[in-house]
């Protein structure tokens, strides 16, 4: 449904300075909710201070955050062929902005993983507009900086985010990791607004979307999210929580799948699973996501809980991740163009891969 909302432009076409405003408008936003995944990360002991809170209750801020996120991802370009791209990003930044500061105004645990889950239902919705831009706006041959751009944000953010929270901690205490966010959020609401065309309500495809689906979807992949977040810290399936949530994240998975492929009006065509190429893509994306974003979020933790690291040590540390992305990024947009992707991939995940396992030997005494 909408498909035709997600045409790319002609080969030759000029690409506009409005354009242009607008897709990266929308990439800052996508950084923007990918660092706020881990910028509490090198902060949660004073959260948790703040909050009394134990470090087990504390593992529910990030959570909330990321079963929020990964929801309302799969809904994002239904959503935004209904109430139109510049509409629906422009409210979701305004609505991610308030919960922002409701998170740093917190007065207790509750409130805050409250107003966390509805940072990440907000947030999640920038990851995927700014892909989408990226391809609907962008011809072919500015594709490749768009991607190379879009993929700097996925992958420096993560690193960047304990980094940005531990220095804003030390410096203006943590309530400043989420006030911080009115700074990009505004620079893209003007962006967004000023670069992308209004488009017409498509209000009747809420009627034709086969909802059950939506549904399943949101209860199996919330529940496979905090089952994978929570599982190590219960104990796994000892936990009646963990079993509740497995068994959970099955049946709405099952359903949604089910649903998917046996009709014609769900918000997300799985038959597209069926091309190797894009299943390959979705692999490799996904195991290396979980290395990256397992990372971003264990070591902070580790150096703040067993190395008794300050907040702004952490972000030194956790600093160093970053840095060799943001300066080999520009020449790998050039090089992809010029070389087999299949090369460039192949050797960047071997280097991450050995990165990962030289860290596998840190201890308490490391």
């Amino acid at each position: 449904m909408g498909n035709e909302n997600y045409l790319p432009p002609p080969p030759g076409e000029k690409v506009t300075g409005r354009t242009w405003v607008a897709v990266l408008a929308s990439l800052l936003g996508a950084f923007m909710a990918v660092l706020d995944i881990a910028i509490t990360n090198s902060s949660l002991k004073e959260i948790l201070g703040a909050l009394s809170a134990t470090q087990e209750e504390g593992s529910w801020i990030s959570s909330a955050y990321l079963v929020a996120e990964i929801v309302v991802i799969p809904l994002a370009g239904f959503l935004s062929a209904v109430f139109s791209t510049r509409l629906y990003l422009a409210v979701n930044v305004l609505l991610f902005l308030l919960f922002s500061t409701l998170c740093g105004m917190a007065w207790s645990l509750e409130s805050m993983i409250a107003f966390r889950a509805a940072q990440g239902f907000t947030g999640g919705v920038m990851i995927p507009m700014a892909m989408t831009l990226v391809t609907r706006k962008l011809p072919l041959k500015k594709r490749p900086i768009g991607l190379a751009l879009f993929g700097m944000t996925a992958t420096l953010a993560p690193t960047l985010g304990p980094t940005v929270g531990g220095y804003l901690t030390e410096l203006y205490g943590w309530p400043s990791i989420f006030y911080i966010n009115w700074v990009p959020g505004i620079l893209l609401i003007l962006g967004v607004t000023w670069g992308l065309e209004k488009e017409p309500l498509q209000l009747d495809l809420l009627k034709k979307v086969d909802w059950p689906s939506v549904a399943a979807m949101g209860i199996g992949l919330g529940s496979l999210t905090a089952m994978l977040e929570e599982g190590n810290a219960k104990d796994w399936f000892q936990s009646s929580f963990i079993i509740t949530a497995a068994v959970l994240a099955v049946a709405g998975i099952y359903i949604w799948a089910w649903r998917g492929l046996t009709r014609s009006n769900t918000f997300i065509d799985l038959h597209i699973f069926g091309r190797p190429s894009f299943l390959i893509s979705a692999v490799i994306a996904f195991t290396t996501g979980m290395g990256l974003y397992g990372s971003a979020f264990i070591l902070p933790l580790y150096l703040g809980q067993i190395a008794q690291y300050t907040p702004m040590q952490i972000g030194l540390v956790i600093m160093w991740m970053g840095l060799p992305q943001l300066f080999i990024m520009p020449f790998a947009a050039r090089l992809s163009t010029k070389l087999d992707n299949r090369v460039m991939m192949s050797v960047g995940l071997a280097l991450f891969a050995a990165s990962c396992f030289m860290n596998t030997h840190m201890s308490a005494d490391t």
